[in-house]
């Protein structure tokens, strides 16, 4: 099931109830909004996957809040219109729409859209290749700017040691690997292990106590026990 998280701004409440349910049965995560301006606060709050947007609306049309949302963010945009004419498209396009269907549409036409969107902007952010996004390692809910040695927990900043950062940017590019205490402190600290060192042990556990909802039930960092440390896949 998906797990994407899906921000639908429309000022007509039955619309948005609409698109919630036929996206909430592809498992989707919703997020309302009836307005742009709720919309960008919303968007200034939380990690939006997709932004399905109505262009007329009051205090703040779908095309200011466009525009606005392009500012700072990357994720694909819907736009929703009642008019058809080639030019509403067109100012929906060039001010950073990358999709946009007309009302009254068909639900199923607006979730293979969503969908088209999603495994195109996935792709992008998730591949290695890509240089807009080569400084950048996502798990879930954690962002890591290697270029800024930034860390993002649930879109909150959080500051990690040298150490901490080198420690997680080491387990996240490799995910699904296992990595002994040994190597991990030879890779980060780079100097010799010494067997009564216990120092990589120590930074895990205050690394976990940051990012960590629960830091001894954890998420992200994993140990294997009698062998060492990992992220999952």
């Amino acid at each position: 099931m998906a797990e994407e998280k899906i921000l639908v701004v429309d000022d007509e409440k039955e619309i948005r109830d609409l698109i919630e349910i036929y996206l909430k049965n592809e498992g989707y995560k919703i997020l309302k909004a009836s307005d742009g301006r709720e919309a960008l606060d919303i968007v200034k709050k939380d990690h939006i996957d997709l932004i399905i947007l109505d262009v007329m609306m009051p205090n703040m049309d779908g095309i200011e809040a466009c525009m606005k949302i392009r500012e700072e963010e990357s994720m694909p945009i819907i736009m929703l219109s009642a008019k058809s004419e080639d030019m509403d498209k067109i100012i929906g396009l060039t001010t950073g729409a990358d999709d946009y269907i007309t009302k009254p549409f068909n639900p199923l036409e607006l979730l293979a859209r969503v969908k088209s969107q999603l495994r195109r902007y996935l792709k992008l952010n998730n591949n290695p290749q890509n240089e807009s996004n080569k400084d950048i390692i996502r798990i879930d809910d954690i962002v890591i700017n290697i270029a800024t040695h930034e860390v993002k927990v649930l879109d909150k900043i959080v500051k990690l040691t040298p150490r901490e950062f080198d420690i997680l940017e080491l387990l996240a590019r490799n995910r699904g690997v296992v990595f002994n205490i040994e190597k991990i402190y030879e890779l980060v600290w780079k100097e010799e292990f010494l067997d009564s060192n216990n120092t990589v042990m120590v930074h895990i556990r205050k690394l976990r106590e940051k990012i960590e909802e629960d830091p001894r039930n954890p998420r992200y960092i994993k140990t294997v026990w009698g062998v060492g440390y990992k992220v999952d896949k």
